[in-house]
């Protein structure tokens, strides 16, 4: 008993320490409103619910044990109930608590779920948008149907299980007989058991009439356009009438089963319920099949064209892509002297050659500085002005913990000294020095640079997963130099205090980790922080958004702040075809990390909207929403839910506002229905002739779709450049080029968010991305020295295929990456270049250009940022060594050639490099250098001797 005892107390306690944190973290966080919300909204359900479900099946078990006959038939059947009847005798009460309480419990615990649901119908605000069949607001579809349906859902379950429990009590008491002599059931079993029938055929009503304004936004496959949401011809015109006549039978048939109680009879009931189930499959599936069969097939297109001029209207205006411009695109310069438009480059675009998804690891070898610090695997696109006050594209990374570097992996080492990263590495996007490497604006430990001064702690991250106790008597590590190591104490006022001995125990046990709550390193003023990454905390305190995949980095008002787009969705749009956002959303990049994907990956939706921006702050924790879309009636109904939680717009400081942009996720689910709802002719949509793909990254071979891509650019109508989110498009099964696409990301203007596609002509080609990769992989001399590059352990990796339009035409612009066989980090070599068919691939973007455009080149590459230390003598030597081989390996080009010469003169240079590296790297090691720069420059120098 006392094991017994304690086991419960345990299990209590367990459930009292989950429920005892969240709330500790909710009001943590200022959110405490959200958490209790919520949890009344559960509490109530699950209560409503229950009881009614319990109160429902106890009523009709006790209506039927008080409606049994006195006496029972003498027969075999009988007398065998008899010993069941008097050994539950004792145990009525009891048995009949606990089968109500068990239905109850079940129940309400499914209402419970249904919390979104429910605030939603009792907050839900209008559209003021009316579908075109029924002229009902929209909101009647989103907000007021899906309560409507989770109500008769639980109907039919009620009515189920009550005729499940009045038929067993009924059958146990002799209510109802199988095999005795006589009336299979007596005249009070029949009326009460037809009264639950009926009422299971009034709810069977009830849905025929749903069922009617559900075919607004019931889901199809149609053969013309695949996925389809809406009423088509069959819909209006046979499944519609087809529910009303049910409706009306139903209810005709539902009072034949009210009757009984008169006739006591099954006789007309049963005829009722019979004509019901032969109407519902002559009405309800036969007549639509004949009239697709014989009415819609012979004419489709005519039939159909009227509900998909409608499903084109809803759909292009669910997902705001109604205002698409479409214009045509010539596709072929108009200008015969190439070489004036080499000025108008530069004014068209800032053409970026630093890869964010490629040079993660060259920020990680040249800006780690300590094992301990690590950066995302995928960097981030932002902007920040220049010292003249011009916005330039930057690549950053902050230097976020890595428990993995960690000196030594212990308990106190891994949650009490180190807890955070420490600063932002940011690099030019569309510079490189003449060794390949980025050019930094903010580096080194403390970082220092263009960004100016701002708090360097970061205690949330993305790659912050585990939770730390700070703010106690243990000392944090920052970082360490040649002197001491640097160390600080938390001061910020997240996370939750660890002072009282309850909040101690509940934690030990949340995280199962019982040093929580005996450990001497915890002492007064120890906080302990979780939920740490952006999208977990956004997430946790608005649990009724979908949280975009990318959380990227800002500097704000001298303050790190994670930048979070969040969008509201509803599956309940009247005509707008869905979507799956896992698949709609998924490219290369998500293929390979899946932390950029969106969360709630496989919600289907029909409406979107970027309602909500917000902000995480990388030292304190804190959360900001900020209303985005002060239009969305989806937003304003969880405003209207969760009064207080999002702030108004006018509350988005300038600084915060030049780093918002239009989030790739939204981009993506757009560029996914463009692809087809770009045409607004309801007879081009059905014959397909139109019908566009987003191409595969023709980079890597994935097999995913290219991800979209940041860039400083301006299109055909714009007179100045701006920062834009950009893809192409290919015809249906082909790999030329139909279509690009870009959408005004920075919200300081007034185009912020319009889409702009340019649509090429169909009856000429021109280059999609995997033909201009195509085309570049098979160039003799270029895949000559792309093979001189990857010889020995050395590795090409290809950025990102830019798509620049140009004077009528297309530009596109490649950088290529080597990842030398000592160097484990990529560094630039080559730039693609590709315009009207003429290709030059060259050391660097202006020498590729003006090779292209016929230019003679003007401008000198930018000095290395770091030379070798010549006059280390132990690099000197390296250095002559490796010149030797590399004078060893042209001598045997030219013998022959011979190859196995060659081979070992590459693998001394590799050697010598190697130890040059090392001499350099231990040189430099206060400053975190490594002295690579050799390999690229004798690298260069191989492949121009070969290619001669």
């Amino acid at each position: 008993m006392t094991l017994g005892v304690l086991s419960v107390l345990g299990m209590a306690f367990t459930m009292f320490a989950g429920f005892w944190t969240d709330w500790l973290w909710y009001r943590s966080v200022h959110y405490s409103s959200v958490f209790t919300t919520t949890l009344s909204a559960k509490i109530g359900l699950f209560f409503v619910f229950g009881l009614l479900m319990a109160l429902a099946v106890g009523f009709n078990i006790w209506l039927a044990h008080r409606l049994r006959p006195p006496l029972s038939a003498m027969s075999m059947e009988q007398q065998n109930l008899d010993r069941y009847r008097m050994g539950i005798a004792p145990y009525k009460t009891w048995m009949l608590l606990a089968v109500t309480s068990l239905v109850g419990l079940i129940a309400g615990a499914s209402a419970s779920s249904q919390w979104r649901t429910w605030l939603m119908w009792v907050n839900g605000v209008p559209f003021h948008q009316k579908d075109p069949q029924f002229h009902l607001d929209v909101s009647f579809y989103a907000f007021d149907l899906p309560w409507y349906r989770f109500l008769l859902g639980f109907g039919f379950a009620t009515a189920i299980l009550c005729l499940i429990a009045a038929a067993l009590t009924h059958y146990l008491y002799g209510g109802l007989r199988v095999t005795s002599p006589g009336a299979r059931a007596t005249a009070a079993a029949t009326g009460h058991l037809s009264v639950l029938l009926g009422i299971f055929v009034a709810l069977k009503a009830v849905a025929y009439w749903l069922d009617r304004y559900g075919l607004a936004v019931k889901s199809s496959d149609f053969k013309a356009t695949g996925n389809w949401t809406g009423l088509r011809y069959v819909d209006a015109n046979a499944y519609l009438p087809a529910k009303t006549i049910l409706f009306c039978i139903a209810v005709i048939c539902a009072l034949l089963f009210f009757a009984t109680l008169w006739r006591r009879t099954w006789q007309l009931p049963v005829i009722g319920f019979g004509l019901m189930v032969l109407s519902a499959i002559l009405i309800g599936g036969l007549y639509p099949a004949i009239v697709q069969k014989f009415q819609v097939q012979p004419n489709e297109q005519a039939k159909e064209a009227p509900y998909v001029q409608k499903n084109l209207k809803a759909t292009r205006e669910a997902y705001g892509i109604d205002d698409a411009k479409v214009t045509e695109y010539a596709g072929r310069s108009t200008t015969a002297d190439k070489t004036k438009l080499r000025d108008q480059v530069d004014d068209t675009a800032s053409i970026r050659i630093m890869d964010p998804n490629v040079v993660s690891p060259t920020f990680q070898q040249l800006q780690q500085i300590k094992a301990y610090y690590g950066f995302p695997t995928n960097l981030d696109v932002d902007r920040y002005s220049t010292k003249d006050g011009k916005d330039q594209d930057t690549v950053l990374g902050l230097r976020e913990l890595n428990l993995d570097g960690i000196p030594k992996n212990n308990w106190i080492n891994d949650h009490f000294r180190y807890t955070h990263g420490y600063g932002v590495v940011a690099a030019k996007g569309t510079e490189a020095d003449n060794e390949g490497r980025p050019v930094f604006i903010e580096k080194n430990l403390p970082s220092q640079g263009d960004l100016g001064t701002y708090k360097q702690q970061i205690y949330y991250g993305e790659k912050t997963t585990a939770y730390s106790i700070v703010g106690g008597p243990q000392k944090e590590v920052d970082y360490s130099d040649n002197e001491r190591e640097k160390t600080t104490s938390y001061t910020g006022k997240s996370g939750v205090n660890l002072d009282n001995p309850i909040n101690r125990a509940a934690y030990a046990v949340a995280f199962n980790e019982p040093q929580i709550l005996y450990s001497g390193a915890i002492g007064k003023g120890s906080r302990i922080l979780y939920n740490r990454t952006p999208k977990d905390r956004v997430e946790a305190v608005a649990p009724w958004l979908t949280i975009d995949g990318d959380a990227y980095p800002a500097v704000v008002n001298h303050r790190i702040q994670w930048i979070v787009d969040a969008y509201t969705t509803t599956n309940g749009y009247p005509y707008a075809s869905r979507t799956t956002l896992g698949d709609t959303t998924a490219d290369s990049l998500t293929a390979t990390n899946n932390s950029r994907a969106v969360v709630a990956q496989q919600n289907q939706v029909n409406y979107i909207r970027n309602s909500v921006k917000a902000t995480v702050d990388a030292y304190t924790g804190d959360v900001k929403l900020y209303q985005w879309d002060t239009a969305d009636p989806v937003l304003k109904t969880w405003m209207k839910a969760f009064p207080g939680t999002v702030k108004p717009r006018a509350d988005i400081s300038a600084d915060l506002m030049a780093h918002l942009r239009y989030p790739q996720d939204l981009f993506k689910v757009q560029r996914e229905l463009l692809t087809r709802y770009h045409v607004t002719d309801a007879q081009t949509f059905l014959s397909g002739s139109e019908v566009w793909e987003v191409p595969d990254d023709p980079t890597n071979d994935s097999g995913s779709a290219v991800p979209p891509y940041y860039l400083s650019m301006k299109m055909p109508d714009q007179s100045a450049q701006a920062f834009s989110l950009t893809t192409t498009f290919t015809p249906n099964g082909r790999d030329n080029l139909s279509a690009f696409m870009a959408v005004d990301s920075d919200p300081r203007t007034s185009d912020y968010g319009k889409i702009r596609i340019l649509k090429l002509p169909t009856n000429t080609t021109v280059d999609g991305p995997k033909q201009v990769q195509s085309q570049f992989n098979s160039e003799s001399d270029i895949a000559e020295t792309i093979s001189l590059l990857s010889r020995g352990h050395s590795k090409v990796e290809y950025g990102n295929l830019l798509t620049v339009p140009l004077d009528g035409g297309l530009l596109y612009a490649e950088p290529v990456y080597v990842r030398g066989g000592s160097l484990k980090y990529p560094l630039l070599r080559k730039v693609l270049v590709t315009y009207e068919g003429k290709t030059a691939f060259k050391d660097t973007l202006d020498e590729a250009l003006n090779e292209v455009f016929g230019v003679k080149s003007s401008t000198t590459p930018p000095e290395t940022t770091n030379p070798p230390n010549s006059s280390n003598p132990t690099v000197r030597q390296a250095l002559e060594d490796a010149q030797k081989a590399f004078d060893a390996g042209q001598q045997a080009l030219k013998e022959g050639p011979d190859w196995d010469a060659y081979a070992k003169a590459q693998k001394d240079l590799q050697d010598a490099l190697k130890r040059a590296e090392d001499a350099q790297s231990k040189a430099d090691r206060t400053a975190g250098k490594t002295a690579d720069k050799t390999a690229g420059k004798t690298a260069d120098k191989t492949a121009g001797e070969k290619k001669s």
